[in-house]
């Protein structure tokens, strides 16, 4: 059966600029599908016809009947008194219409009306089969899945932040059970435990699927095949994101020979027709009808295309020469905030040459832990020590410069000092080209911004790279040409990244930021995942401990329950006070929407902010519990 066909769609929206052109494909039932091509291809264009929200100017897209659509990145409008968990019961909706009805039919059968009994046995079983009685087992655990804790679901749902809001609209959806899932960027808002937990759960989903996603381990685990939109067009690839890259280079070597046979032939022809036309000039008509024959069969055999590639980046970092093994040392670095610890007695050495991946869940202090090795925070304890030629450069996830009003030429030529001739062509490489060089870097998307500041690194001599989810924001052409650059260079690296394609291409050494501590593991990415999965059986196989004799009652904590209360509600009050905080930042936001410097400012006070708040959380949990475990009898 199919669940989505898609027939000879198009679509323009600026005269002559056709963003899909006779689109075609199908997407049959219990099939999961990944949706490629460049940031304007007409991915997400083709989302909205799909959900009816554009109307396309020829041909349809539609789903299967009578099933329900679910799509991640639409997020409904509710009632503004609507918190985090009126949103997610809503998924629920279905439900409590039966309940009502099996209400009203046992008031009939308790007034002596039989004929209610069979509907009431039907809707029973029905209720049973949706999951009627396990509703609120299954909402904890998607819930924990995607990391909306029990204090987030007590907020408002209109003071949550956008990725927020998405991922509490991708638990409802999912605990709905959508026959049809359209997910734009699932991942984006996602941290690795969250994205690893969705996986695992769309593995299992027996629905349809169709993905946008420039997460590429994403598209390896999850999606079976994929369609790429190209010049308005559907290719089709018959596996993974892995079988689509070797697929894809396979089929262009292929018509790049079936072009170069071709234009052999019509070479040689042509030279031959060219000779016949010369020798019927001394009157032989036969001649010149046989070149005439020989220009038609050329005509004829024209019917490839060159094949073209996106170019790739031709430039390398100016690397500085490292003298010495002595990179960086760290002892027993502590770090906190308003007595909230980030990480305490943090021990690394690193040596010349080794490429770490930072990682960790958000708000453990990753981002923290880059500003104190860049100097622009003070530790709480502790030190550390660079070697004497270290030089760093650094790509921030969110990319600001001195001088947005500037256009990207003089952007390069004040930054770089370079003559305007050097800046085109730095510019060019970096797939900025024709008129676009000319934009203000205001105008630029997150992407370009990162683009455009990784090729004013490649001219800085430097011998240590840090980079903060570098690939955040780029479409999968960008990715590559991030990692073509990394790949080229040979300094040191580190960096975060929740993109686990980027981390198990260049991470051979894995730092794990976790309860305040770093765990150093050295190997590659998918060595440190073997290893947690050889813990993980390890500590399931392993012996249960010996019988402990009965413990003596634990000491009692200093001012008992009465004082463990006033905590909790001290705690709360503070998760209450952050969150005041962040609906002010959020006002904020809105305001200086247009002030280019300003709002990257309080976007970087929400960042930290929302660090915060996740240790006020866990704080207030950990009392919440304990308070609730001195109650037991």
């Amino acid at each position: 059966m199919i669940d989505i066909q898609v027939t000879d769609l198009s679509i323009e929206f600026e005269v002559g600029r056709k963003i899909l052109d006779g689109l075609s494909f199908q997407v049959d039932q219990g099939e999961r599908v990944g949706l490629l091509g460049r940031n304007g291809a007409g991915k997400t264009t083709l989302f909205k016809i799909l959900t009816g929200e554009l109307l396309p100017d020829e041909g349809e897209a539609r789903t299967a009947p009578g099933k329900g659509v679910g799509l991640i990145s639409q997020i409904p409008v509710y009632p503004p008194e609507y918190t985090v968990l009126d949103v997610l019961n809503t998924a629920f909706d279905h439900l409590r219409d039966m309940e009502r009805e099996m209400a009203q039919l046992a008031e009939k059968m308790g007034e002596g009306d039989k004929s209610a009994l069979s509907r009431y046995d039907t809707l029973t079983a029905l209720y049973e089969r949706q999951g009627g009685y396990e509703t609120e087992m299954n909402l904890n655990k998607v819930c924990n899945g995607l990391d909306i804790p029990p204090a987030m679901r007590s907020q408002l749902f209109s003071e949550l932040s956008g990725g927020e809001k998405t991922r509490v609209n991708l638990a409802r959806l999912i605990l709905r059970e959508t026959e049809i899932l359209l997910l734009d960027e699932p991942t984006n808002h996602l941290d690795l435990h969250a994205t690893q937990w969705l996986e695992e759960y769309l593995s299992r989903y027996k629905g349809t699927v169709l993905a946008i996603s420039h997460d590429r381990w994403f598209l390896d685990k999850v999606v079976q095949r994929c369609v790429e939109i190209h010049d308005g067009k559907a290719e089709l690839y018959s596996g993974n994101y892995s079988f689509y890259v070797e697929e894809k280079e396979r089929r262009f070597q292929e018509k790049l020979k079936q072009y170069e046979k071709e234009q052999a032939k019509i070479e040689q022809l042509q030279e031959a027709a060219d000779k016949m036309r010369l020798w019927a000039f001394m009157g032989n008509d036969k001649l010149y009808k046989r070149a005439i024959n020989m220009e038609r069969r050329m005509e004829r055999l024209q019917t490839t295309d060159r094949p073209t590639k996106e170019r790739k980046m031709t430039m390398g970092f100016g690397e500085k020469e490292f003298r010495g093994d002595e990179v960086l040392t760290v002892k027993e670095l502590t770090m906190g905030f308003e007595g909230r610890t980030l990480f305490e007695n943090v021990d690394l050495e690193v040596a010349g040459g080794e490429r770490i991946a930072l990682l960790g869940d958000n708000g453990t202090g990753k981002s923290t832990f880059v500003k104190i090795l860049l100097g622009e925070l003070e530790p709480t304890g502790g030190k550390l020590r660079f070697g004497p030629t270290v030089r760093i450069g650094y790509l921030p996830q969110l990319v600001t410069f001195d001088h947005p009003e500037r256009n990207l030429v003089d952007t390069l030529l004040w930054d770089l000092n370079c003559t305007p001739q050097e800046a085109r062509d730095t510019l060019a490489a970096f797939n900025f080209r024709g008129e676009d060089v000319f934009k203000q870097v205001s105008d630029l998307s997150g992407g370009e911004r990162s683009r455009l500041k990784l090729c004013e690194l490649m001219h800085q001599k430097i011998n240590l790279l840090i980079l903060d989810e570098p690939t955040n924001h780029l479409d999968v052409d960008s990715r590559d040409w991030i990692e073509e650059a990394v790949r080229a260079y040979e300094g040191n690296l580190l960096f975060v990244s929740h993109d686990r394609y980027f981390i198990n291409e260049f991470a051979e050494r894995v730092w794990m930021l976790e309860d305040r501590h770093i765990s150093d593991f050295k190997g590659t990415y998918q060595e440190f995942l073997d290893y947690q999965e050889r813990q993980k059986v390890y500590a399931k196989n392993s012996p249960p401990p010996e019988k402990e004799e009965p413990k003596k009652d634990k000491p009692k904590r200093p001012g008992g329950t009465k004082e463990l209360e006033k905590q909790v509600a001290a705690a709360e009050r503070a998760v209450a006070k952050a969150e005041e905080k962040q609906y002010e930042l959020t006002q904020r936001a809105e305001e200086v929407s247009d002030n280019y410097l300003e709002l990257q400012k309080v976007y970087e006070e929400q960042r930290e902010l929302e660090e915060e708040i996740a240790h006020l959380y866990t704080v207030w949990e950990a009392l919440a519990a304990e308070l609730e475990e001195m109650k037991q009898p």
